[in-house]
């Protein structure tokens, strides 16, 4: 950077950690004192790869102007981290563009990642089996049995490229495993340290953040682009400075503490923007509460939510069994970058939110969103009111009974009313990383056991947690007898509920509820409650700690008060109520403290990369191209490179477009792109019964995302979609207006409309595309033939997965759905857009709905953004890249094949 006023971030400073000598891009002394430290972060990342231009040094001003310029930023990932259902789809990218690669004379092998990439095997493994000593076993045979193909694939990548590691199936949940065991915090590679920017396909991503590393979700897409040495261009984003005081009062978890802040910050407003929390507060956090905080960071909307690095940070590396070298290398760099918390000098933050962690109260959220809080002693009141508008709002519009209905369980007739909790789950690494909240559900049900209750028998109840060490302690503290007598058998370590993959329920409530009309409740410590999501015959979803789940497992309904009513009797007939049964918080810490050493962290990750013997038992060679079989329904090589050029086409204004899909507010990337069960009426069933595969073997959505065949057929196809375009329909149902407005499949219509040339639009309300960062939720519309989305507002990580497929995103200015296509039989053009072929990309551009005339803006907020719209997306771009400049494939390359275990053993992974 010599000559370009900032020569101090150009210098690389010795910083000696125990004997050893590291050298450092140094911040400290150019950025303000009161600089937030996620900026400082970002800072370090552009002056590491600062090129000496008049440009690099803008994007240093920017970050040092706070975003004020609104000067995008070219940010380079540390490493890539993904989970195996984004993952699949993830290589089977990588594999089409080795085949396009060499289609356009080019060398295969330069397609290959360049910076760490670490996938893990944790949302394949279904609830199927429950309840019972075998369900651990029994359903990790079920995952390699449905799911066989797909691992032959991810250990063909692993075998085949280059800085690509797998954590088998069966060693816990992503995001736990990273906290625990796969975060640096501080990189070093060749003598450099620096941050430990974690780019993830998991929008979850964020829960590393509660170990000061900065990281957040992206779409699968996008994690290609970064993989392969691509810079990710962002505005410099405002930083909320989230204030916390006091601590957690008696009785309430972090939990209670995480559904106040998602309450709070999404009524703030924190979409787009950093959250970074400091304060007297955060030092009374333990760092397993910090990490359930930045786990639901996409549930207030931020893109990240960060805790610096403190004492706090030290312990907890050292606890889950990092070396010590380790732990003094983050300390030293935390400390000479400026990244140390100091909570007697805070940065000065864009906007400031304050919160008394003494005010939070025992809490559920639900029936639908994270943010919709319910303090415990409102659940039940709350609940009434929810579940009248649910019945008026039935499956097929109609009204729903309010029950009674009898099921009939082992020959005992029940009586259930609305609000009979079908699920309870202890589930979700939000949870199950925190050792505080699962020895006091383990704890409680020892109490509830002693007092002679037991859970409802038609409570679904499963126990599966992000990481083996949670049943280590559980049985070093004897728990497990006392969960198991409540019906809480290890089910697995993996997703599982929190994600969809639930699993059947009693099959007597199954039938109930298509009988009857009956609605039913879940009861889950996940993150995520939105429609359709956790088990497509439950209408209604609320998130709680676990001890509360298993309480709601044994009073078995949502419609009760569990400060004023009893949760069961007593062998003697006496009430018990949940006061009499929680655990006291000293009991909580002994227990703790008496059962958790760093050890079992270190045994449990000791082969994270191995596997047991039916993942060793998988043999694939390496190969440079992947052999696909045509006949798979698993694995199909996908369509998105057919016939590429080496120049990008020309861009076309969109003319005489139909509206595909007319949506409401805050439709989810679950509504669009379902994840979990393939249900029989579905057009993906009936290709695949097309094929001859029996319903039994349908499996989820997210274990086929690697056949776009199925996954085009499961676009919008989740079955509480609204799609407005054909009132009074749910599920993937549309109008065909080149059939005089014939209902029929969105699938099937999309596919009329592209035989005859037509073009489509989705048009949507605030919001659009919240919830995971599923690129199907992009793909599948990309591939149905969608060129742009209409919406009031996008969130953040969609928008880019949208412009990373080609689609356009535009934001109405003047109106909404109802505005621009009151019917939905509008035909729909957007002028303006040709002068992206000359490099200028317009702010504004028209939209005509028939002869009403509509201005929306522009949702290509960088110039990077610009040229992925502009090559038909990330993909294409990237080839296109390495075909003109094969030479600086290798510019990333600063570390060996072989890197060492991030756990600090001695083992070493090829990656």
């Amino acid at each position: 950077m010599a000559g370009s006023g900032l020569d101090a971030l150009g210098t690389r400073t010795r910083l000696d950690v125990l004997g050893q000598s590291l050298s450092y891009h140094r911040i400290e002394g150019l950025a303000p004192a009161d600089l937030p430290v996620s900026l400082r972060i970002l800072l370090e990342n552009v002056a590491r790869f600062h090129d000496g231009t008049a440009r690099g040094d803008e994007q240093v001003r920017a970050i040092l102007a706070r975003g004020a310029a609104g000067t995008p930023v070219d940010l380079y990932a540390s490493r890539v981290f993904l989970h195996d259902t984004n993952g699949v789809p993830t290589v089977v990218d990588l594999a089409a563009m080795r085949d396009a690669m060499s289609d356009l004379g080019g060398d295969p092998g330069l397609v290959n990642p360049v910076i760490a990439a670490e996938l893990v095997v944790d949302h394949s493994v279904i609830a199927d089996v429950f309840g019972r000593p075998d369900a651990l076993t029994r359903n990790v045979e079920l995952e390699y049995a449905r799911n066989g193909e797909r691992y032959r694939f991810l250990r063909w990548g692993q075998q085949s490229l280059k800085k690509f590691a797998v954590v088998p199936p069966g060693t816990g949940i992503m995001h736990q495993v990273n906290v625990e065991h796969l975060a640096r915090v501080v990189m070093v590679e060749d003598g450099l340290a620096f941050p430990d920017l974690c780019l993830g396909t998991d929008s979850h991503t964020t829960m590393v953040n509660g170990l000061g590393v900065l990281g957040w979700g992206i779409g699968g897409i996008e994690a290609e682009a970064a993989m392969l040495g691509q810079s990710m261009s962002a505005l410099v984003p405002k930083v909320v400075g989230v204030r916390l005081t006091g601590a957690l009062p008696a009785g309430t978890t972090a939990t209670d503490l995480v559904l106040t802040l998602t309450e709070l910050l999404r009524a703030h407003g924190v979409i787009g923007k950093f959250v970074e929390f400091h304060g007297t507060g955060v030092s009374a956090l333990p760092v397993t509460d910090r990490v359930t905080i930045a786990n639901m960071s996409p549930e207030f909307g931020s893109t990240c939510a960060l805790f610096p690095v403190d004492d706090e940070t030290l312990r907890y590396l050292r606890f889950t069994g990092r070396s010590e070298e380790q732990a003094a290398l983050v300390e030293a760099y935390a400390k000479e970058q400026g990244l140390w918390h100091r909570p007697e000098s805070p940065p000065r933050f864009s906007e400031d939110v304050d919160l008394d962690l003494s005010t939070v109260v025992p809490s559920l959220a639900g029936p639908s969103r994270p943010e919709d809080r319910v303090p415990l002693d409102q659940a039940r009141a709350r609940f009434r009111t929810a579940v009248a508008s649910v019945r008026r709002h039935g499956p097929n519009g109609g009204t729903r009974s309010a029950g009674p209905a009898t099921v009939v369980i082992d020959g005992t007739p029940h009586e259930l009313s609305d609000g009979a909790v079908a699920v309870a789950a202890i589930t979700s690494c939000t949870n199950t990383s925190n050792p505080a909240v699962m020895v006091g559900a383990g704890l409680l049900a020892r109490n509830a056991v002693r007092a002679g209750l037991r859970s409802k028998p038609w409570v679904k109840t499963t126990l599966s947690p992000g990481s083996r060490v949670v049943m280590d302690y559980y049985r070093r503290a004897g728990l497990v007898p006392d969960l198991e007598a409540l019906g809480f058998h290890l089910a697995g370590f993996g997703c599982m509920t929190c994600i969809g993959a639930s699993g059947p329920l009693v099959g007597a409530v199954s039938e109930a509820v298509a009988e009857t009309g009956l609605t039913v409740t879940s009861v889950l410590s996940g993150n995520r409650n939105f429609e359709g999501r956790i088990q497509p015959d439950v209408a209604m979803n609320y998130l709680a700690s676990p001890p509360l789940v298993i309480a709601y497992a044994l009073t078995g309904t949502m419609d009760v008060d569990l400060r004023t009513e009893p949760l069961g009797h007593d062998p003697h007939g006496e009430p018990v109520y949940l006061r009499d049964i929680w655990p006291d918080p000293a009991e909580i810490e002994a227990v703790t403290a008496g059962s958790i050493d760093p050890a079992m962290f270190t045994d449990a990750y000791t082969n994270v990369f191995t596997g047991d013997r039916r993942w060793q038992d998988i043999s694939v060679r390496a190969t440079e191209s992947f052999a696909w079989d045509e006949n798979s329904t698993y694995i199909r090589r996908p369509p998105y490179l057919d016939g590429m050029t080496r120049e990008p086409e020309t861009v076309k204004d969109i003319t005489g477009a139909r509206v595909l899909v007319k949506l409401g507010d805050k439709v989810t990337t679950d509504h669009i792109s379902p994840a979990g069960a393939i249900t029989a009426s579905s057009a993906a069933a009936r290709f695949l019964a097309q094929l001859g595969i029996p319903a039994q073997d349908f499996n989820t959505y997210a274990s086929r995302r690697g056949n776009h065949q199925v996954m085009m057929r499961g676009a919008f196809a989740n079955i509480r979609l609204r799609n407005q375009v054909a009132p009074g329909t749910r599920g993937g149902r549309t109008r065909n207006f080149l059939a005089d407005g014939r209902e029929d499949s969105i699938y099937d219509t999309a596919a009329a409309y592209r035989a005859a040339g037509v073009p489509m639009v989705v048009v949507a309300g605030e919001d659009y595309g919240g919830g995971s960062s599923r690129d199907w939720a992009a793909k599948g519309p990309a591939l149905l033939g969608v060129r742009a989305v209409i919406a009031r507002s996008f969130e953040r990580i969609h928008r880019s997965n949208l412009i990373a497929m080609g689609v356009l995103p535009l934001e109405l200015v003047d109106g909404g759905p109802q505005d621009l296509a009151p019917t939905g039989a509008e035909t729909i053009t957007v002028s303006g857009l040709e002068s992206l072929n000359s490099g200028h990309t317009p702010t504004t551009v028209r939209v005509l709905a028939d002869d009403r005339e509509f201005t929306a803006r522009v949702r290509l907020d960088t110039p990077r953004e610009a040229d992925y719209f502009r090559h038909g997306g990330v993909m294409p771009y990237v080839l296109r890249g390495l075909l003109a400049h094969p030479t600086e494939a290798d510019q990333f390359e600063t570390g060996s094949d072989t890197q060492v275990d991030p756990g600090g053993n001695d083992d070493a992974y090829q990656a």
